[in-house]
């Protein structure tokens, strides 16, 4: 099976192109541009979200502080604070079969941690993707490469896993934000400190 590589905006049917997909492994990844050498990290976070457009509670929101969901089915592998070397910077696991019925769709999003305060932005990073593999089998099933520059955003939802009848759909959305984390808390009903 090959892999699909997507461009912003369209979807793709992840329980058609891959009928036996049940766990998936979402991985993440990008290279900060030359700086002024200071370090760049990178966060990335699943967010369940139901019908409504909004979290449960902030036990939906799974990051590097919360690295599961209460059910199990999104376990975050861990941060990567550096982005450093070839392929996922960061990887987020999801046992589709183990989502409770009343998430609508799993957001995947990435924040430059303090971005606002050392002056970061997504214009600094360079080669930055999302891609959905099937843990079990290994194979990728699509890819989405953010190419254009988002010069002013700290934070950018790269693209969203989502409930369409009985299937499971992959959206590649690159939607930044320039008020950073606390933009998105804010559109998902998230409580920051």
């Amino acid at each position: 099976m090959a892999s699909l590589t997507l461009s912003k905006g369209h979807n793709l049917s992840l329980s058609k192109a891959d009928p036996g997909l049940r766990r998936a492994m979402v991985g993440l990844g990008w290279d900060p541009r030359t700086t002024a050498g200071t370090e760049f990290d990178l966060d990335a976070s699943a967010i369940l979200v139901t019908a409504a457009g909004r979290v449960r509670s902030n036990d939906d929101f799974i990051f590097y502080n919360q690295l599961a969901a209460a059910d199990g089915s999104v376990v975050h592998q861990g941060d990567n604070r550096t982005g450093e070397g070839d392929g996922d910077d960061e990887q987020i696991l999801i046992d589709l079969s183990l989502v409770s019925p009343d998430i609508a769709r799993i957001v995947i999003t990435v924040t430059i941690d303090q971005g606002d305060v050392r002056g970061q932005n997504f214009g600094q990073v360079r080669e930055a993707f999302c891609r959905v593999v099937n843990e079990e089998s290994q194979q990728e099933v699509v890819r989405y490469d953010l190419s254009e520059d988002a010069a002013a955003e700290t934070a950018m939802i790269f693209a969203e896993i989502y409930r369409n009848g009985s299937e499971w759909k992959f959206r590649a959305v690159g939607q930044g934000y320039a008020t950073g984390l606390r933009g998105i808390a804010t559109d998902f009903g998230i409580q920051l400190d």
